[in-house]
């Protein structure tokens, strides 16, 4: 008898841990976008993100931006070849970093196996750059591949 009791408990930790985990997996804002996307890739991000979209042009370049209604940001940096080779994002959560970096995720997947990174992190993998930070409620990512920077434009203009 004691036996059965100890499956049904255990059936129902399972139960708990795979509800929390499902939770902790959706509960994040995703991002699209993705570094070396073709520019016309922004206005699929604009739909899944339900944002408004609104593009400034710099000298060099362009910055297309989109607001959720929540004020999420997310600026994508296109370069007038008309490839991402920036992305900043602000919001309430932590946007899902493997898709916000598209081609180079599998690089910083590696890069941060087996670290724990709670807090701020800056990751420098060949060509790629991705730095997050803040805290609760309030994050921030900037990510840019060197490699796509238009010539003459400094990383600095990613934020």
């Amino acid at each position: 008898m004691l036996a059965s009791c100890n499956v049904v408990v255990e059936s129902k930790q399972m139960r708990i841990i795979s509800t929390i985990v499902i939770l902790v997996c959706t509960s994040t804002i995703p991002a699209w976008a993705a570094l070396g996307q073709p520019h016309e890739s922004i206005k699929l991000d604009m739909q899944r993100m339900k944002g408004k979209l609104a593009t400034k042009e710099m000298p060099g370049y362009s910055v297309e931006e989109i607001t959720r209604g929540d004020g999420s940001v997310l600026r994508e940096f296109v370069s007038p070849q008309g490839q991402i080779f920036g992305i900043a994002w602000q919001g309430m959560t932590m946007p899902n970093l493997t898709q916000l970096l598209g081609p180079s995720g599998d690089a910083f997947q590696k890069a941060t196996q087996g670290t724990h990174h709670r807090g701020p992190l800056s990751v420098h993998v060949g060509d790629l750059v991705v730095e997050t930070g803040g805290h609760m409620r309030s994050f921030r990512v900037r990510a840019y591949r060197l490699d796509l920077l238009p010539r003459g434009i400094s990383e600095e203009v990613v934020q």
